[in-house]
């Protein structure tokens, strides 16, 4: 075991749901059945591909994204949990993630995926209002969803759920509220995003027909003082743009992304950062499938990363957090020593020795910092 290198992050991506889903704008994921040996067994020898390329690592933590990871097999879980931990020796409290939309549905199963070694659940939540799931395309509405959520606090230690703000219409008045309330729930982590309009969804197109608008940017300003002040207040501060928690209970499986650390990524259409090298798995279930039946893996492609691109993946991911970045780690180069002087002295950059972060005042517009300061 290394123990002068950063624990492993291992990331397993589920695609499928098994009806129609609600909550995806594609259902091409859509299976009604699914042969869960198989993929069980797929899964299995995808993650030890990866384990025979990354030999003597620590783990930190295990995340299960995609479709609906919620409803994969708790058996399926236990297995890739039991033989992740067995090649990678585990670093204190394993943190073992499991992304789940609130319905009752998924909520029914908690108990299970608790028992099979999840214990840190991430819900969907994104709005406290019924009319704002419904124009969010949600399919589940705050009773359902509340109750979702009572039920993940019974079973994991950790829980987290996300909100959407900066909704058309919404006044400061009402997030405000709406905000308060989700903290009085007492869990220890909330990711709040604003809405931004995404090219190609459904939102761009309605904007495009001017029947979409979201804040403007004074609008947009305001809310994230008040989104600031309030999770300050509470003990749940920001550590990365739009994520908030009580210290100690940060995503420690985000936080070696954002720090850049490699992460091993299985299933359909996972990514990996492994050594220099960008990871990349069949996205399609059935070609995944075929590639880990014929080749032992689901890779795709695997490309070695120039410096300057990992110069720049570490600089765009490391500055969205609070604590910034390490410079001892950064050759200088990539960094626009001009700009970060210039926004150093507008207050919306700080700079030791060591280390680069954006400050509170600059985190609203990180975005154009991070296109100032960053040489591609």
């Amino acid at each position: 075991m290394n123990a002068s290198q950063p624990p492993l992050a291992l990331y397993v991506h589920w695609p499928f749901c098994v009806s129609k889903c609600p909550y995806c704008d594609f259902n091409s994921h859509v299976r009604e059945v699914v042969d869960q040996d198989a993929w069980r067994k797929a899964l299995l020898a995808d993650l030890a591909h990866e384990v025979a390329l990354l030999p003597g690592r620590r783990l930190g933590s295990i995340f299960f994204g995609g479709g609906t990871p919620s409803l994969m097999p708790p058996e399926t879980v236990a297995a890739v949990i039991d033989a992740a931990t067995t090649a990678w020796a585990p670093v204190g409290d394993l943190e073992v993630t499991l992304e789940a939309n609130p319905s009752s549905v998924e909520a029914a199963r908690f108990a299970d995926l608790a028992a099979a070694g999840v214990n840190r659940v991430s819900l969907g939540l994104q709005a406290l209002d019924d009319e704002a799931l419904k124009f969010l395309g949600r399919a589940h509405g705050v009773d359902e969803g509340l109750a979702a959520l009572a039920t993940a606090q019974r079973h994991f230690g950790r829980v987290s759920f996300d909100l959407i703000y900066a909704r058309p219409g919404q006044s400061v008045t009402a997030w405000e509220a709406e905000l308060a309330r989700a903290l009085s729930f007492g869990t220890e982590h909330l990711s709040l995003y604003q809405l931004t309009i995404e090219p190609g969804t459904r939102f761009a197109t309605l904007a495009a027909k001017g029947e979409l608008t979201i804040p403007d940017s004074d609008e947009a300003a305001d809310l994230w003082d008040v989104t600031q002040a309030l999770t300050q207040a509470a003990g749940l501060p920001r550590y990365e743009v739009s994520n908030h928690a009580r210290p100690g209970a940060e995503s420690r499986h985000n936080l070696a992304y954002w720090r850049y650390t490699d992460y091993a990524g299985i299933g359909p259409g996972a990514h990996g950062r492994r050594t220099g090298l960008a990871t990349v798995r069949h996205k399609k279930p059935e070609n995944w499938l075929a590639a880990v039946e014929r080749n032992g893996s689901g890779l795709q492609e695997e490309d070695s990363l120039s410096n300057a691109e990992r110069m720049t993946e570490a600089l765009v991911m490391g500055l969205r957090m609070t604590e910034g970045i390490d410079l001892t780690g950064i050759d200088p180069i990539w960094l626009d020593d001009a700009a970060v002087a210039r926004l150093e002295s507008h207050g919306l950059m700080a700079r030791t020795p060591d280390r680069l972060r954006v400050t509170a005042e600059g985190m609203p517009v990180l975005e154009a910092i991070l296109r100032e300061v960053v040489r591609v």
